[in-house]
């Protein structure tokens, strides 16, 4: 049995990767594409990509068809998301939501930091949290509610949050780290992290030959990431953007607790390993290697690669994404396959492109 599915935003960055994925897919029949920006346009006329692979034409984002959905997937702008998701699980329609308006736990940090009024904070107690490797059990309980007929929302993780977490929280919840103290997250993007819409700083000539910090200690990821890692107050987050198509690499140091420091790299990487044991696209490198955005880019899988600084009671933990796949589509499809009771890993790749 297919379900029929639809992507709200489908032709940003993000939207676009998610039309790849599911186009592919043997359990989900992509049925309704829409962008305001391109209603009417067909999918192969604004990305040639699909020349010869699809026939479908983006509609409206008021598109009626879409209530028909099993799923629908949402790609657009955090508050665009709070005007559609009550209508449409009113209609019985399930919901993967890759925006930010659902993932924080708590509407007023949401509002303190995007500055928008949250218009349906009951539906936050409802929804999971989409990063499956550390919130399973919500994922799980969605799809029990799934199976018994309700229309469910998953609230996916942003591409920082995912790699940031993916890589400190094995740590973090085995009680290594130092009670106090700053950790310290240092990520690199590439450009479509910042969307589709073009700015001064995405331009080619300012992107081209340079990394720059942005948005440092007020980067709206930064809540997100305090509240997965359990750290209210603790993450100084500096964001990069490198001059990369696709691929994100973050960097997290973390303080040992005095009776760690004498943790060994090893040590820390059979821990990881058995953490990650059922988690199909967590990879744990050997002791000594660092991951690459290169060696994920096309794929759902996170390379994490650790290190430890014994005189400074530090672990470094390093976490390599493609972030329009694991941290944006990839993970929504992760997810949508979990709630919808399929092996996670259908239809999603498994091994980055290696040239």
């Amino acid at each position: 049995m297919a379900y029929a599915a639809g992507i709200v935003g489908a032709a940003g960055y993000a939207g676009v990767e998610l039309v790849r994925l599911l186009l592919s897919h043997p359990d989900f029949e992509l049925k309704v594409i829409t962008s305001n920006a391109d209603a009417g346009q067909s999918l192969a006329s604004v990305y040639p990509a699909f020349a010869g692979m699809s026939d479908l034409v983006f509609s409206t984002h008021d598109d009626p068809t879409l209530i028909a959905c099993d799923v629908v997937f949402l790609a657009v702008p955090h508050t665009a998301a709070l005007a559609v998701v009550p209508e449409l699980l009113a209609a019985d329609v399930t919901i993967v939501d890759l925006s930010a308006d659902y993932r924080l736990n708590d509407p007023a940090v949401y509002e303190r930091w995007y500055g928008a009024t949250h218009t349906s904070p009951e539906l936050l107690q409802a929804r999971a949290f989409g990063l499956p490797e550390l919130f399973a059990e919500d994922l799980a309980r969605l799809a029990d509610r799934h199976t018994a007929g309700d229309a469910v929302l998953v609230a996916c993780a942003g591409c920082f949050p995912t790699a940031t977490s993916l890589a400190a929280a094995p740590a973090i919840r085995a009680g290594w780290t130092a009670p106090t103290g700053p950790v310290v997250v240092d990520a690199i993007s590439g450009v479509t992290g910042a969307g589709k819409t073009p700015s001064a700083r995405t331009h080619y000539c300012s992107a081209d030959e340079n990394v720059e910090a942005y948005n440092v200690c007020r980067h709206r990821h930064t809540p997100e990431i305090e509240q997965i890692l359990e750290l209210p107050g603790r993450i100084v987050f500096t964001p990069h953007l490198a001059p990369l198509r696709r691929g994100l690499l973050s960097t997290v140091t973390l303080p040992l607790a005095d009776d760690l420091r004498g943790l060994s790299a090893e040590e820390a990487v059979a821990y990881y390993r058995d953490f990650y044991a059922g988690s199909p696209f967590a990879r744990v490198l050997d002791a000594g290697q660092t991951p690459k955005t290169s060696s994920v880019v096309g794929s759902n899988a996170c390379q994490i690669g650790l290190a430890v600084n014994s005189e400074a009671g530090a672990l470094i933990a390093i976490a390599a994404i493609d972030n329009l796949c694991k941290g944006a589509a990839g993970q929504a499809v992760q997810c949508a396959n979990i709630v919808f009771g399929l092996d996670e890993r259908r239809g999603l790749p498994l091994l980055a492109l290696p040239v």
